[in-house]
């Protein structure tokens, strides 16, 4: 039986402490203290992994206590859970107490769960690097060879041909090729899609494939902080710079000096920061927070949003020199609903990740399945896809992941939505009464499908007769598909 986490709730409120350990003893092994006093005697005697500390206490703060763990027990990932939001204590935390996450109450329970299990991750990866810097000291050639296999394996990972999953005939291919044009050059590339469409993906593809692929990638999502935050993590900054700045830091641009720097949302950053972004892409220098030098830069560029960037321009929400610094080359990623090809060979690889994830395996998905899942038009594009088959594969019981394990949403919908709709009732052919029909055959499936091949319910929701419904599958020859595979897996 797999040994569960240990993680250590603090909170002067003893409901909350109780609700808390209610919501996460299923999957951790959780222990409480309301009191500094009476943490303090169980991360001595525990193996503590992850503590999770209200930051408003009456014998001190959060900050202040987990700074103090900090010092006795650095392994330990930390956490701030507070209900109030405020930018000092926020930015005290990262830099005093080492935080590895500032969560505002109240929080929904599966995302507290998931950040939760993401810092036991984070605690292992920890541990496992000391592990290696140990061996490091003995094994430096060996060590090194290994490092260097794996660096050229990440490198053939992120070959634009390959990393971008896509059909024979996809509308990808045009954009892989633009990727594998454009990589060498030392240019500065935007990148815009909706959210999911996979764009840092892209700029990984276009890191990995410049002459820049020894030099460090790093990525900072520019909506997640506010600006005295971001210009700190971009820019650095000196100690004593801001309130709860106790030491100095190295910014991610000087971080990448060498390499690539992913600015994602980079359109929902504030008039005052695009300023300082602006001066930084012109100048080939940056100034950290309450230093006076200026430091030289080698980066290169790579920015991503998710908005119109150009309407953004044209209403002054965004600065047109900026803009035409970041987007020297632009790279619009497609949504899923306009690449129905890619849908297959993307659901059999988000498969396998999910398989290797889940440590769970299946035989591949059923015919029917995979009909499903193409004629939806995934507005979270491959981030939705990918979460579906995640789900799909927690249900299964079975060799294949049939269509009865697909969200009823996704069974639901028509085969494509919105402006497609029309898109899709032209393109069948035929007097009206066939078309009619085929309309009516797809219906008639989604709702058998959705019902499980329960006859009975699927006839009381169409409002038909179990004679009647019958009679139609007949007609259209509308059988369940068994287990049988269109396509397998591996």
């Amino acid at each position: 039986m797999e040994t569960l986490a240990s993680i250590l709730v603090v909170d002067d409120e003893v409901h909350s402490v109780e609700s808390l350990k209610r919501i996460l003893s299923e999957d951790f092994d959780v222990h409480t203290a309301t009191d500094v006093q009476a943490a303090r005697y169980i991360m001595a005697r525990e193996w503590i992994q992850v503590i999770l500390c209200d930051q408003r206490m009456p014998d001190m703060t959060g900050v202040e206590f987990l700074t103090q763990v900090r010092e006795q027990w650095p392994d330990v990932v930390r956490i701030i859970l507070s209900g109030y939001t405020d930018a000092d204590d926020i930015i005290e935390a990262v830099n005093k107490a080492g935080i590895y996450q500032y969560l505002s109450k109240p929080l929904h329970p599966e995302r507290l769960i998931h950040e939760l299990k993401n810092a036991v991750k984070l605690f292992h990866l920890q541990r496992q690097n000391e592990q290696l810097s140990i061996e490091l000291k003995f094994k430096p050639s060996t060590l090194k060879e290994s490092l260097e296999a794996k660096y050229r394996a990440l490198q053939a990972h992120f070959a634009y041909d390959k990393s971008i999953i896509r059909s024979p005939n996809s509308c990808m291919n045009k954009i892989c090729d633009t990727i594998g044009t454009i990589a060498p050059y030392d240019i500065n590339v935007l990148i815009t899609g909706e959210s999911g469409t996979g764009k840092e993906l892209c700029a990984r593809a276009l890191h990995y494939n410049s002459l820049r692929k020894d030099g460090p990638f790093v990525a900072q999502n520019c909506a997640a902080l506010p600006d005295e935050l971001l210009e700190s993590e971009l820019f650095g900054h000196k100690r004593g710079a801001f309130t709860g700045a106790v030491e100095d830091r190295v910014g991610l641009f000087e971080l990448a000096d060498g390499g690539t720097i992913f600015l994602d949302e980079i359109g929902d950053t504030s008039a005052a920061f695009q300023v300082k972004l602006l001066r930084v892409l012109q100048e080939g220098e940056i100034r950290p927070l309450g230093n006076n030098r200026r430091r030289h830069i080698n980066v290169r560029v790579i920015a991503a949003t998710n908005c119109k960037l150009v309407e953004a321009v044209r209403s002054g929400d965004f600065r047109d020199d900026l803009y035409y610094r970041l987007a020297t080359m632009t790279i619009e990623m497609p949504p899923l609903r306009q690449r129905p090809e890619d849908i297959i060979p993307l659901a059999l690889h988000l498969l396998d990740q999910a398989m290797t994830t889940l440590a769970k395996r299946v035989k591949g998905f059923t015919a029917e399945a995979l009909d499903c899942l193409q004629s939806y038009h995934w507005p979270g594009n491959v981030r939705e896809l990918q979460n579906e088959i995640k789900r799909m594969l927690v249900l299964a019981n079975e060799d294949y992941l049939s269509a009865e394990l697909i969200s009823a949403h996704v069974l639901h919908a028509t085969p494509v939505e919105d402006e497609s709709d029309m898109n899709f009732i032209s393109g069948i052919e035929g007097t009206l009464k066939q078309r009619v029909e085929t309309l009516e055959a797809r219906i008639l499936k989604e709702t058998l499908i959705r019902n499980r091949w329960n006859k009975t319910r699927a006839a009381e929701e169409l409002g038909l007769s179990r004679v009647g419904l019958r009679s139609k599958l007949e007609r259209y020859g509308l059988q369940k598909v068994e287990q049988r595979p269109k396509l397998r897996y591996g």
